[in-house]
This record gives structure tokens, C-alpha cells and sequence, in this order.
């Protein structure tokens, strides 16, 4: 009896184990993949070039890279959080919606309107972007719209259009970021909202509690995870993202990402590159943190 129990003891034990084994091949890549060039980008940014000319550099612990990043590339840094922050409330502000009705409203329809939000993933981010250019050229359809209904001079009097365009401007970086963006909010959020037990709305409709108060106290909080993953997948790309700014946008609407590809691919000026890199990616990290607080995420289980 004894030794079965020790035999079954040992099966336990060694059935502990298996996760731990399943898990080794995500890891060991997770390792070469992420950590070690992670460690090879943070000696890099601690290094100095001696020629400006060549793509040569020395490890010399030079902190003053890090530096650079608020003292020369400030407005770009700034501008790459606010691009992003406000991309990112628009994702939220369309993409709930959408969702709702998705989860909700769409019934034999929901395949067919989801295999409608995946349809850009077709296509490259590139060819997206490069898209809206004709959307918004001067003779586009966007601007003939605005046209059309007149509003295109009040746009042009509070800053969102220049000169009577919308192409090279904010707006269309601010556009083009929303709409490549969209889809990684929605479909967190619709799957959040598709979780919800039905029942619990029509408890709080029995209860006689109109719509504003079921959203507010029944479905917004039963969603906010889908809210806090499409935020984090809708933010932190958009942060670094350079496409939209370079092909939307001009030179004074230029991105921290548009100086990080300038100085590895035409200056050739790596740790600088490295050291900006850094500091996004901690700028980043501490703005997730605050907002993972703020949030509550120990209860978004």
C-alpha cells in the first residue's frame, strides 16, 4: 500500500513537471529572440562612434546617448504620445460601438461583419497607408466631401486642415494611425463583450434600469479587459509606428520612429538609434504601468 502510494506520489510529481518542459521551447526563444538582442541594443546604446563617417562604434558606457533622445528629439518624442493617445481614444470610441453591435445586434451576421473587419489585414500596412493618400488628396474623396458640406473652411480656421488640405497635415497622421489601428481594438473588445452573459442584461431590463445605467454599471465593467488589451495593442505600436507620419504626413509632423530609422538607416548612427529606442520603450513601460493602475487590472480577470 505504501509503496503504491508512493509510486502514485511520484506520477503526481513528475505530472508537475510537464508544464514546465512544455513551456521551454516558448522560452528559449522568447531568450534568443527578444532577450539577447534586447542586451545587444542596450550595449549599443552605451557605446560611443569614433568615425561619423562608418558604422563602427565602441562600448564606452557613454550615458550621455540616452540624453539626446529629450535634448535633440524632443518635439518628435512628445509628438509620437500624442499622436498615439489620440489615435488610440478614437480606436475606443469607434471600435466600441462596432463591437457592441457585433456581440450583440449582428446574430447570423457576426462571421460575415468580422470577416469584414479582418478584410485590411489583406493587405500590407504599407499598401494601406499608402492608400489614403489618394483619400486624402487635395481632389480625393475626402476633401470633396468636406467640400461638399461646407465645413471645409471651419476645419481650415481651428488647425485641422492647412491651406484647405487635409493630406501632410495631423489630421491625416492622426486618420491614417485610426484607421490601421482599428482592428486590434475591436476584436479585443468584441471578445470581451461577447463573454457577457446575455441573462445579465435582461436581469438589469427586469430590474426597470434603463440603458445608461445597464452600460454603465453591467457591460462596461464586464468589457474593460477587452478595453485594456486593444488599448495596449492600439498604443504601443502607434507610438513607435513611422509609416503614417512619413507617407500622411510632412516634415514638421515628423515621429520619434521617423529619427530612430534616420539614424540607423542614413546616418548610421546605432548607439544614438539604441539609446532613443530606450528610452520610448521605458517612457512606454512606466505610461502602461500607471495606466494598468489606474484601470484596476488585478480585477480585469
Amino acid at each position: 500500500m505504501a509503496a503504491a502510494d508512493t509510486a502514485d506520489t511520484r506520477s503526481m510529481r513528475e505530472g508537475k513537471k510537464i508544464p514546465y518542459w512544455l513551456v521551454a521551447p516558448g522560452l528559449l526563444f522568447l531568450f534568443l529572440f527578444f532577450i539577447v538582442p534586447l542586451i545587444t541594443l542596450f550595449k549599443i546604446s552605451l557605446s560611443s562612434k569614433p568615425n561619423p563617417l562608418l558604422a563602427e562604434y565602441d562600448f564606452t558606457w557613454e550615458w550621455g546617448n540616452w540624453t539626446t533622445a529629450f535634448d535633440d528629439f524632443g518635439a518628435q518624442l512628445i509628438r509620437s504620445f500624442v499622436y498615439a493617445g489620440i489615435a488610440t481614444v478614437l480606436c475606443i470610441l469607434i471600435a466600441y460601438p462596432i463591437a457592441y453591435f457585433i456581440a450583440f445586434k449582428a446574430g447570423s451576421w457576426r462571421n460575415v461583419v468580422l470577416g469584414l473587419v479582418m478584410v485590411p489585414f489583406f493587405t500590407s500596412f504599407l499598401l494601406r497607408t499608402i492608400a489614403w493618400r489618394s483619400l486624402f488628396n487635395d481632389n480625393g474623396p475626402v476633401m470633396d466631401f468636406l467640400r461638399a458640406i461646407s465645413i471645409d473652411g471651419i476645419l481650415d480656421s481651428i488647425g485641422l486642415l492647412q491651406d484647405g488640405r487635409i493630406l501632410n497635415t495631423n489630421l491625416a497622421v492622426v486618420g491614417g494611425l485610426t484607421y490601421n489601428f482599428l482592428p486590434f481594438m475591436l476584436l479585443p473588445i468584441y471578445v470581451s463583450l461577447e463573454k457577457i452573459d446575455p441573462r445579465l442584461i435582461d436581469a438589469a431590463s427586469d430590474l426597470y434600469a434603463p440603458f445608461g445605467a445597464t452600460f454603465r454599471r453591467v457591460i462596461l465593467p464586464l468589457s474593460l479587459p477587452g478595453v485594456f488589451a486593444g488599448t495596449l495593442l492600439t498604443f504601443i505600436p502607434a507610438t513607435g509606428d513611422f509609416i503614417n507620419a512619413r507617407f500622411l504626413g510632412n516634415p514638421n509632423t515628423s515621429v520619434i520612429g521617423n529619427v530612430v530609422q534616420a539614424q540607423f538607416l542614413s546616418r548610421n548612427d546605432y548607439p544614438t538609434a539604441a539609446a532613443i529606442s530606450f528610452v520610448l520603450m521605458a517612457i512606454i513601460t512606466i505610461a502602461v504601468l500607471i495606466y494598468a493602475a489606474a484601470l484596476g487590472t488585478e480585477d480585469l480577470t
